[in-house]
């Protein structure tokens, strides 16, 4: 019998006892990783391999450009860097009992994280809202040259 049936069969026969997830790392993986879905797989979703997929296609393609950083491939990395911040901001901003009931059901244990999250979410704050503006000035700028109405001016 394996560990997990021990126990299982301790707790009067439930089922597998699950692995615990650790809110604080959710969040942080989505903050920091969260534009190649580290956080999904954190959590073992099935479709995490495909935001790691479409972030790497993405970086890829950006490197055919003479220049990179202003290329359509790089600027479309703004939706998976935002999905990863908003992402930390709820896993850092809901209840642990949200989390537990969503994440961490029948794991035997219960998520008590004090000041982590938030500390987490406001660093989330800080760094998404400035790329947030970076990248959005990066796609206006884009957008403007490619329409040619800064024709005449030198940036």
């Amino acid at each position: 019998m394996s560990m997990e049936q021990n126990r299982s069969a301790a707790d009067g026969g439930i089922g597998p006892v699950r692995r615990h997830r650790s809110k604080v790392i959710v969040a942080l993986l989505a903050a920091v990783l969260g534009v190649f879905g580290a956080h999904w797989w954190y959590l073992g979703r099935r479709p995490a391999w495909m935001v790691t997929l479409a972030s790497c296609v993405l970086i890829v393609l950006a490197q055919f450009h003479p220049v990179w950083w202003d290329s359509p491939p790089f600027l479309l990395l703004i939706v998976p860097v935002t999905a990863g911040f908003i992402e930390a901001l709820i896993f850092s901003l809901k209840t642990d009992a949200w989390f537990d009931a969503r994440y961490n059901a029948g794991s035997g244990r219960t998520t008590r994280t004090g000041w982590g999250p938030v500390l987490i979410a406001i660093f989330t704050t800080l760094l998404g809202s400035s790329v947030m503006l970076f990248g959005i000035a990066l796609i206006v700028m884009h957008v403007y040259r490619a329409l040619g109405w800064l024709d005449g001016y030198v940036l």
